[in-house]
Protein backbone atom coordinates (compact mmCIF):
# COMPACT_ATOMS: atom_id res chain seq x y z
CA UNK A 1 0.00 0.00 0.00
CA UNK A 2 0.90 3.51 -0.44
CA UNK A 3 1.41 6.00 2.17
CA UNK A 4 0.20 9.55 1.62
CA UNK A 5 0.33 13.34 3.73
CA UNK A 6 -2.93 14.82 4.65
CA UNK A 7 -3.51 18.18 6.05
CA UNK A 8 -6.60 18.05 8.29
CA UNK A 9 -7.24 20.66 11.14
CA UNK A 10 -6.59 19.55 14.68
CA UNK A 11 -10.23 19.41 15.40
CA UNK A 12 -11.44 17.02 12.82
CA UNK A 13 -8.38 14.56 13.45
CA UNK A 14 -8.67 14.66 17.09
CA UNK A 15 -12.99 13.80 16.04
CA UNK A 16 -11.94 11.23 13.37
CA UNK A 17 -9.59 9.32 15.70
CA UNK A 18 -12.49 9.12 18.42
CA UNK A 19 -14.81 8.12 16.00
CA UNK A 20 -12.47 5.27 14.91
CA UNK A 21 -11.55 4.20 18.15
CA UNK A 22 -15.35 4.11 19.09
CA UNK A 23 -15.63 1.55 16.14
CA UNK A 24 -12.94 -0.43 16.93
CA UNK A 25 -10.74 0.47 13.48
CA UNK A 26 -7.53 2.98 13.19
CA UNK A 27 -7.74 6.13 12.01
CA UNK A 28 -6.11 5.11 9.00
CA UNK A 29 -8.59 2.03 7.92
CA UNK A 30 -11.29 4.75 8.88
CA UNK A 31 -10.21 7.42 5.88
CA UNK A 32 -9.33 4.11 3.84
CA UNK A 33 -12.69 2.86 4.23
CA UNK A 34 -14.07 6.36 3.44
CA UNK A 35 -12.17 6.83 0.17
CA UNK A 36 -12.56 3.05 -1.14
CA UNK A 37 -16.54 4.02 -0.40
CA UNK A 38 -16.45 6.90 -1.97
CA UNK A 39 -15.07 5.91 -5.38
CA UNK A 40 -17.69 2.73 -5.44
CA UNK A 41 -20.19 4.66 -4.33
CA UNK A 42 -19.45 6.75 -7.50
CA UNK A 43 -18.60 4.17 -10.35
CA UNK A 44 -21.91 2.15 -9.42
CA UNK A 45 -23.97 5.49 -9.23
CA UNK A 46 -22.37 6.13 -12.96
CA UNK A 47 -23.15 2.44 -13.72
CA UNK A 48 -26.88 2.38 -12.63
CA UNK A 49 -27.16 6.13 -14.37
CA UNK A 50 -25.30 4.18 -17.70
CA UNK A 51 -28.19 0.92 -17.45
CA UNK A 52 -31.25 3.76 -16.64
CA UNK A 53 -30.40 5.66 -20.22
CA UNK A 54 -30.32 2.40 -21.98
CA UNK A 55 -33.53 1.00 -20.80
CA UNK A 56 -35.04 4.77 -21.39
CA UNK A 57 -33.68 4.45 -25.02
CA UNK A 58 -35.80 1.51 -25.55
CA UNK A 59 -34.03 -0.23 -28.32
CA UNK A 60 -32.14 -3.65 -28.92
CA UNK A 61 -29.42 -4.92 -31.32
CA UNK A 62 -32.56 -6.85 -32.81
CA UNK A 63 -31.34 -10.77 -33.74
CA UNK A 64 -27.52 -8.99 -34.80
CA UNK A 65 -24.45 -10.88 -33.11
CA UNK A 66 -21.53 -9.46 -32.91
CA UNK A 67 -18.02 -11.13 -32.17
CA UNK A 68 -15.00 -9.59 -29.86
CA UNK A 69 -13.75 -8.33 -33.01
CA UNK A 70 -16.53 -6.51 -34.50
CA UNK A 71 -16.76 -4.46 -30.42
CA UNK A 72 -13.84 -3.38 -30.62
CA UNK A 73 -12.75 -2.55 -34.45
CA UNK A 74 -13.48 1.38 -34.38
Amino acid sequence: MKNITLSIDESTLQAGREYARQHNISFNALVRRLIEQTVVQKHARWLDDTFCLMDKANVTSGSEKWSREDLYRV
